[in-house]
């Protein structure tokens, strides 16, 4: 007698999880570079700096 299809699904939803599991802790680690990244966001707005220049919310406002 075969299996019946709702094993094949069990077995699919199990691989799923684990697959995943796997993958959240591969995102857990620290990659190399991410310091140099963090560095680069200016203090005060938050957003990524260009160049090596100031960046914009320190400049002063366009007109």
């Amino acid at each position: 007698m075969r299996g019946s299809g709702f094993d094949m699904i069990v077995k699919i939803v199990v691989l799923f999880l684990v697959f995943m599991g796997v993958m959240a802790m591969f995102g857990k680690l620290r990659f190399p570079g991410q310091q140099k990244l963090a560095s680069a966001k200016c203090p005060k707005c938050g957003r990524f700096r260009i160049g090596k220049g100031p960046c914009s919310c320190t400049k002063g406002k366009r007109k």
